[in-house]
């Protein structure tokens, strides 16, 4: 059973962050509604810092928590409002929200800015995502500008303003068991989808068909979004590395190369499997496969705690390298290879990055201009490819073969888990479940 309901979790993520802002006022409000067209809006998804530290998902929300003294954790949102509770669904409403999410008060948003007025007064310094909304940043200075003016009464505005985000983001960085126990989840649906796109991937189809089996089976295990949109990319479309036009018509001979993650209760899932569409590699393409397989597998090996986040990445890079040289798609000896940096044109990104509630999570991966080391509890994706488009300097063979093998790694205290290892991703696996 998964603790998705436990409230106590953002209870006591509110209480560290209270306790690292030492004192002072932090304001994080949710994401807003966006309209698509007309007046259709985009599906909502909320803050992934106010959920982080709420478990809210209404919109037109904020959080405020004060630090220092007696700390209190105050939440502002919707009221309740029978007439639009018949168009649009249930609201918590403040009474309710306060009681289900453990507030020390709430109040309907429509008094946020009276009752901020007097919570900013005499606060020392105030947090907030600064930057993060031109909007918020003009109403925060309002307010500050606001309690200014009462200095004649004694009241005095905050000081200083810090990014709460600075905070939040190393908080994040660290799972807790209740964001881990998500995330298996997350990477159990979608590994699910990886192979039911296997089963179903024949030449003809459109990609866009393999993508509405990824579709159908998040939804039908309660994930109902993609965590991010979905890469299935036939061919020569999975040399760009960030194709999404997915109309493309499958052919016989041709690799596929499908990014696809679910989000499940706010955590990603993000997994690249590449696979034949006809269910047998040719011999080029297996020998390509076969060395990013191994470059994964290098740096898999190094994903452990006290490793710097760099390593990985080296580790396969150095593979990958050796493997353009011995398919004479790069000239010269390893070193010279990686000095000169050939190896771009085949492969040009790094080999992973954070895992969490965003896909590409939060934290930042140098401290002090040093790469940070691996932490028990860290998310990550090791995700290395192969990417040979048509050129002068490349046998006809390999063109239009693109490859990315990517999982999802917990960093924990004796090594790692993949989380993702469900996914087939071996030549002799692939080829025998696409067989049966």
């Amino acid at each position: 059973m998964l603790p998705m309901n436990d409230i106590s979790y953002y209870a006591e993520r509110r209480q560290r962050l209270q306790s690292k802002m030492q004192h002072g006022i932090a304001i994080i409000p949710t994401s807003a509604e966006v309209v698509r067209n007309a007046d259709a809006h985009y599906d909502y998804r909320h803050d992934s810092h106010f959920y982080y530290l709420t478990g809210f998902a209404e919109p037109e929300a904020v959080l405020v928590l004060i630090a220092g003294g007696k700390p209190q954790s105050i939440l502002f949102c919707r009221e309740k409002n029978a007439e639009r509770e018949v168009w649009d669904g249930f609201r918590f409403g403040p009474d309710a929200a306060r009681e289900r999410f453990n507030f020390d008060a709430a109040y309907s948003i429509s008094q946020m800015d009276e009752k901020l007025n007097e919570l900013l007064g005499n606060q020392l310094s105030l947090f907030y995502p600064i930057g993060a909304d031109l909007g918020w940043d003009a109403r925060i200075i309002k307010l500050r500008e606001s309690v200014k003016a009462q200095s004649r009464s004694g009241v005095a505005a905050p000081n200083t303003m810090r990014d709460v985000r600075e905070l939040l983001n190393e908080m994040r960085l660290i799972k807790d068991v209740h964001e881990i126990a998500l995330m298996r989840r997350a990477a159990e649906i979608s590994c699910g989808a990886h192979h039911r796109a296997m089963h179903f991937a024949s030449p003809g189809q459109f990609e866009y068909e393999v993508e509405a089996e990824f579709l159908h089976e998040f939804c039908r295990h309660g994930a109902r979004q993609a965590a991010y949109t979905s890469i299935v990319a036939g061919g020569g479309n999975a040399c760009t590395l960030h194709y999404v036009g997915n109309n493309a018509r499958l052919k016989d001979g041709d690799l596929l190369l499908i990014d696809a993650g679910c989000e499940f209760h706010s955590y990603a899932a993000d997994i690249t499997r590449t696979f034949p569409v006809n269910g047998k590699f040719t011999g080029a393409q297996k020998d390509v496969y076969e060395i990013v397989l191994a470059a994964q597998a290098a740096a898999i090996a190094l994903a452990l705690p006290g490793v710097s986040w760099n390593d990985p990445h080296e580790a396969a890079l150095r593979v990958l390298a050796q493997g353009f040289i011995d398919l004479k798609l790069c000239c010269g000896s390893l070193d010279a290879v990686l000095e000169t940096e050939t190896y771009k044109q085949f492969y040009m990104h790094r080999t992973g990055h954070w895992l969490g509630m965003d896909v590409h999570d939060v934290g930042e991966y140098k401290i002090d201009a040093q790469w940070r080391t691996l932490q028990a509890g860290m998310t990550l994706t090791v995700e290395p490819g192969c990417y040979i488009r048509p050129a002068d300097n490349v046998a006809p063979e390999l063109w239009n073969i693109g490859i990315r093998i990517e999982d999802d790694l917990l960093i924990t205290a004796a090594g790692h888990e993949v989380l993702t290892q469900a996914a087939s991703k071996t030549v002799v696996e692939i080829e025998e479940l696409m067989r049966r």
